[in-house]
């Protein structure tokens, strides 16, 4: 069993920069994909970043050249730098692992672990 705690959620202005973190409990850290998701009320939670055990990372393209996904597999934290921040970047956003696999997972279907999520609010 692996639990997810993210952090570093906030209020901030459009053009800004937040960073998100995710601790991780557990010894399989290592091994497991780790991803970055974002849901809005009413909508479906959808794919944001993902770091591969390997160092592997995929960004969907509204966050290439925005967001930066890493991970330090000696603090178990995988963390997403968010700059140039939009108002239509408000969500909750959740860290999730999945075991590792052959393909780069972006879909959450292939995602076994989620924290609670975190809010980002972008004013304009």
């Amino acid at each position: 069993q692996v639990q997810l705690v993210e952090s570093g959620g906030g209020l901030v202005q459009a053009g800004g920069s937040l960073r998100l973190s995710c601790a991780a409990s557990g010894r399989t850290f290592s091994r497991h994909a780790m991803g970055w998701f974002r849901q809005a009320p009413g909508k479906e939670r959808e794919f944001v970043a993902t770091i591969t055990s390997g160092g592997m990372t995929n960004t969907a393209d509204s966050a290439k050249g925005r967001f930066t996904i890493s991970r330090d597999n000696a603090k178990n934290t995988v963390a997403l730098q968010m700059n140039s921040l939009t108002p239509e970047d408000t969500d909750v956003y959740y860290c999730a692992a999945a075991w590792a696999m052959t393909t780069i997972p972006i879909n959450r279907v292939q995602y076994d672990y989620w924290g609670q999520g975190t809010q980002v609010t972008v004013s304009s």
